[in-house]
């Protein structure tokens, strides 16, 4: 009986131990958390998945568990926006630039480093201070994501949109993320490939509405990105009597504006229509949607 007691204890303990990495579930990490739905909380997501903050690099499994820890909110989980580029032998690992420098202690362009070289460097936050953290690879990040947060891929130009689209099948995570693409072919071939994945497309205007739609990309697949400037409040309309949800893109001169005037200003675009926030300023959004 006393050794039963004492397992009982150390399970309890070993639960009480465990960190939490965000506060969502299942039903909060589903794609149909990206389509629009009228009531539902904004979502925040993270540009490059963070960055901006001391001994957290850009791009960085760590990174991204450290933000989703501060700006997982219940029926919100946090959205990861990453980049994908690749090494000389075809390993796809999370880098925003073509080279090295700014974001790691290593130099030269990704593009003629092999993993194995990639893989012994350290990163830097945005400061320029080394950190113990590593270059991950999307495997491992769409492996350790598809219990924590929500994905929008950002697919650099070595890379083909087949190659993520395999890993997502092999991670089973086509419920977390949305393919980034940039114009309206891009996102056609998406389509095509998996017309099971959610497609971030840039709709500014009705008539680039009607090239995706003409493309056959169907409303239920596009998560519309409207630009870095406040729209109209008509687009948000036109766009939400689609069921099709917006991304606000403040990262850049909204960001700044928010950080002279007051961050009550998210608040307002997120009341305008913005569905979901993207942006170099998490922290501070969390603290005002919250």
């Amino acid at each position: 009986m006393k050794n039963t007691f004492l397992f009982v204890g150390l399970l309890g303990l070993l639960a009480t131990c465990t960190p939490k990495i965000s506060r969502t579930t299942s039903a909060d990490l589903s794609a149909d958390r990206f389509r629009f739905k009228a009531g539902q909380p904004p979502l925040i997501s993270v540009h490059r998945g963070g960055g901006d903050l001391k001994g957290y690099p850009e791009n960085c499994l760590e990174s991204f568990a450290y933000v989703a820890r501060q700006i997982g909110r219940p029926g919100a989980p946090a959205v990861i926006e990453c980049d994908i580029d690749l090494t000389k032998d075809s390993v796809l690992v999370m880098m925003h630039d073509a080279t090295l420098e700014r974001t790691t202690t290593g130099t030269g362009k990704l593009i003629d480093r092999t993993y194995a070289d990639v893989k012994t460097l350290k990163l830097e936050d945005n400061m320029g201070n080394p950190t113990a953290f590593r270059v991950p690879t999307l495997n491992q990040i769409l492996t350790w994501g598809r219990a924590h947060v929500l994905f929008t891929l950002d697919v650099k130009r070595n890379v083909s949109f087949a190659s993520v689209i395999d890993q997502v099948r092999q991670t089973k995570t086509e419920n977390n993320v949305a393919i980034i693409t940039y114009n309206a072919q891009d996102a056609a071939l998406v389509h095509k490939l998996a017309p099971d994945l959610m497609i971030s497309v840039t709709i500014r205007n009705p008539a680039e509405y009607d090239r995706l739609h003409e493309l056959g990309i169907p409303d239920n697949r596009m998560l519309a990105f409207v630009g870095v400037k406040t729209p109209e409040a008509s687009l948000y309309s036109f766009l939400h009597g689609k069921g099709i949800s917006t991304i606000l893109g403040t990262l850049g001169n909204l960001d700044k504006q928010a950080a002279a005037k007051g961050d009550g200003l998210y608040k307002e675009w997120t009341s305008a229509g913005a569905d979901m926030l993207s942006t170099d300023r998490p922290l501070e959004v969390n603290r005002v949607l919250k």
